[in-house]
């Protein structure tokens, strides 16, 4: 089977904990031809199809020059997407217009007999904080507005709430106000510029404490393990990025609740790996771009993540 990964550039991955790299390990393992370009060198033109410059890859083992670019194979260094047997979409966010525009020419190439994962249209359909707002069941109190007057309405009630931007990444943005409402006004005129900008506004969830679990769904049906990200220190996020602490830890029963609730759901529009992400019992992001943890899971449980995704892939082609 010949794999294309569209992903990040090669040289900025982080081997040790990247999840597309532990699917490139597994895929590899499993005697499938893996390659891979970046959204920016994916070309279509009239009369032609999707095409992209690609890097065909061998797997080293080493942790420094972790691949060898092989000569052209199969299909050339302008291989048509729809020549590969499947294309991954696994460039990390932003979710940004040049991402928006990649998710077209991934969908032409659908068009065009090509089989993409996640689904483009699905990566569109499903912005990963607003995607939560389609299942209220589990979720916190929530607000989305670009008023002002609404989110201190919402403080007023709640006393202890989230405040973030919609379009953040790794805990980029996120604001923690009180009782007291310290800095609020200041925190609203940051994150909506003077209504401008639309933001997300949560109840505070002390099991924050415990971790914020990413639950992994992959082809409809949960990881056994989530990796609780437990925030540091005085830092209220438990991001990886933001200095977050990663505890794997088997599945609670709210857990595997909201995984059998979501996951049938999204498998069946697309949508074949995501990350589901949880504090306590209450789901706060559909992540769906480009769902990470893998590697940490798998190291610290013994359960292989990335053998499941391939698992789920092979049954999906």
């Amino acid at each position: 089977m010949h794999i294309l990964f569209v992903a990040d550039a090669l040289e900025t991955f982080k081997i040790s904990k990247d999840s597309t790299f532990a699917m490139m390990r597994e895929a590899q393992r499993r005697g499938h031809q893996v390659a891979a370009c970046e959204p920016q060198h994916l070309v279509w033109h009239k009369d032609d199809v999707v095409r992209c410059s690609t890097r065909y890859l061998q797997l080293t083992g080493s942790d420094e020059s972790w691949f060898a670019e092989l000569p052209p194979q199969a299909f050339g260094a302008h291989a048509a997407l729809k020549d590969f047997d499947a294309v991954l979409m696994r460039k990390d966010p932003p979710f940004d217009a040049e991402y928006f525009y990649a998710t077209h020419l991934l969908e032409q190439a659908e068009r065009e007999g090509a089989k993409v994962f996640n689904r483009p249209r699905a990566l569109r359909d499903h912005p990963e904080k607003l995607a939560i707002l389609e299942f209220p069941q589990w979720i916190a109190p929530t607000l989305v507005t670009r008023s002002a007057d609404a989110v201190r309405r919402f403080h007023a009630r709640h006393q202890d709430i989230i405040l973030k931007p919609l379009d953040g990444m790794g805990g980029m943005g996120i604001f923690r106000v009180k009782e007291d409402a310290l800095n609020l006004g200041s925190i609203i005129e940051t994150l909506n510029n003077n209504g401008a900008h639309t933001l997300m506004v949560q109840q505070f969830l002390p099991a924050i404490a415990q971790g914020d679990k990413r639950v992994l769904v992959i082809g409809g049906k949960p990881v056994p393990y989530s990796l609780a990200r437990i925030p540091q220190g005085t830092e209220v996020r438990g991001n990886l990025a933001a200095g977050g602490k990663g505890v794997a830890q088997a599945l609670t029963d709210s857990d595997y609740a909201i995984a059998h609730a979501l996951g049938p759901v999204l498998a069946e529009r697309g949508l074949l790996l995501v990350g589901l992400d949880v504090i306590g019992d209450k789901l706060t992001e559909i992540n769906v771009t480009s769902p990470t943890c893998f590697q940490e899971i798998t190291q610290q449980t013994g359960f292989d993540v990335a053998a499941m995704f391939m698992d789920a892939l092979e049954a999906a082609l």
